[in-house]
């Protein structure tokens, strides 16, 4: 028996089932912005309205992308200092390992752009844009698994039950196009690594501001399309005799989920319209879809889905989450980085570039990041075993662009070894409090109260990056 709370938050994930038929009679219309957000408004002047958040889930490996280390080629298959190492071990699968190898990366650096940024040759086509990148080398985080490490990413504390950072904002700002939702969610990448409806939920916060999946197969969202045999006549018979009962239950008990309820519904209807248009891609000049790559043409891909953001962001959806997975690579790591990068590479230089092309990207805040990064050292307790990165959430790399950001920059760095923070570190909640600040939000105000406390989403912490501020 579902309660009424289980009720409402699976009706708003599938859009109250959607297949709310084209009603309220906009069929065809134009997409519109608001002129005003729909929310409760900017504590200050932003510097960015929209984010597309490209999550890389499973952990990418700063070593063998962004951050060298030149010593580990020196030392390679030799044990790491204990000195570096410390005495806690923070990984998850090699604790007990016997052995810890500093295992150098088969991939080679050059510096990059007029800003010098350090890539591996993975690269091949994010360095084009690399002069609108600022990379962070000293995030960090806690949790040491995947799950508990992804649900910090997205909500500021590792357990569950708390509304993500896409709901954060949509519930501070809303959206600017009433006929989408104001935060959507697309995944693409191998199945290793599953993504949960919980790392896009909306928690405690109206129901109305959790993610929207779009899909790759069928239709985008689920039940958008009316069921078979049913006619729009009487579909729109059925949609308006439950709005009206549930607006008589809603002054009837005064139950304000009954309103996210009520708004579902409509939102589903005009979607109906509005999302068929926004998934033809047919209408994009061919230097466009060519400037994404082959994958373009799949709606599975990432291509596609980075492509599909900047539309979405066009269109006034505040905040655009693309998880990529497969990152994830304990033994195999050097195969998974090179099917990694290659399916990410292209796309996001042309998203980047498309954005700025558009007039976008300084009013688009784009992230890159995973969840943690991988271990300098070999994972396996024999030696030799130099084939695997075990989890490390002690530092990682993320990189951002648009939106406010200062270009070009590098903040924070690594020991010579890249295992701990040599410099300015930044925290999970740090982060979020800059993306906030970007988005015209102080992250102490943004507060909902629930269970007899006031909730944010940096919990009782973070503070703005300012350096990679523009």
């Amino acid at each position: 028996m579902f309660h009424r709370r289980q009720l409402l938050t699976q009706t708003s994930a599938f859009l109250g089932a959607a297949g709310l038929a084209s009603l309220l009679g906009e069929g065809g219309s134009p997409v519109v912005r608001y002129s005003e957000p729909r929310g409760l408004q900017p504590h200050f002047a932003p510097t960015a309205r929209n984010v597309i958040f490209l999550f890389m889930g499973g952990g990418p490996s700063q070593m063998d992308t962004f951050d060298p280390k030149p010593i580990l080629r020196q030392r390679h298959g030799q044990e790491m200092p204990a000195s570096v190492l410390g005495t806690q071990r923070v990984t998850l699968m090699t604790r007990n390992q016997g052995h810890f190898q500093a295992a150098a990366t088969p991939f080679r650096f050059r510096k990059v752009g007029r800003a010098g940024h350090d890539m591996s040759d993975l690269w091949q086509h994010l360095p084009r844009v690399a002069d609108e990148l600022t990379f962070i080398r000293s995030m960090h985080t806690e949790p040491i698994n995947h799950d508990p490490a992804v649900m910090m990413m997205q909500t500021g504390r590792g357990q569950t039950g708390l509304p993500s950072m896409g709901s954060w904002i949509s519930y501070g700002l809303g959206s600017e196009n009433r006929d989408l939702p104001a935060y959507i969610v697309m995944m693409s990448g191998t199945m290793d690594q599953p993504i949960s409806w919980r790392y896009f939920n909306a928690g405690f916060l109206p129901a109305q501001h959790q993610g929207v999946q779009f899909q790759a197969d069928g239709d985008p969202v689920c039940y958008l399309s009316n069921p078979q045999g049913l006619s729009r006549e009487a579909r729109q018979d059925q949609i308006e005799g439950l709005t009206e009962l549930n607006r008589l239950r809603r002054e009837r008990v005064g139950d304000p989920d009954i309103d996210a309820r009520i708004h579902a519904f409509e939102l589903a209807a005009r979607m109906q319209t509005s999302v068929p248009g926004l998934m033809d891609i047919r209408d994009e000049p061919r230097r466009v879809l060519d400037a994404y790559g082959p994958d373009v043409h799949n709606p599975a891909k990432f291509a596609r889905q980075a492509l599909l953001a900047r539309r979405l962001v066009e269109r006034g959806v505040r905040f655009v989450q693309l998880f990529h997975r497969g990152w994830d690579a304990h033994i195999g790591v050097i195969p998974a980085l090179a099917r990694q990068v290659r399916d990410v590479d292209q796309p996001i230089a042309a998203l980047i570039h498309d954005l700025k092309a558009r007039g976008l990207l300084e009013s688009t805040l784009v992230i890159w990041g995973g969840e943690f990064g991988r271990t300098s050292y070999g994972q396996g307790d024999l030696p030799g075993n130099l084939f695997g990165r075990d989890h490390h959430p002690r530092c990682f790399t993320y990189f951002l662009a648009g939106g406010g950001i200062k270009p070009g920059l590098t903040i924070g760095s690594t020991d010579e070894f890249g295992y701990n923070i040599a410099e300015r570190p930044v925290h999970v909640n740090d982060l979020h409090a800059t993306i906030l600040h970007c988005l015209g939000i102080n992250h102490e105000r943004l507060t909902f109260r629930f269970g007899g406390r006031d909730f944010r989403l940096t919990d009782v912490a973070g503070e703005v990056v300012r350096e990679v501020l523009a």
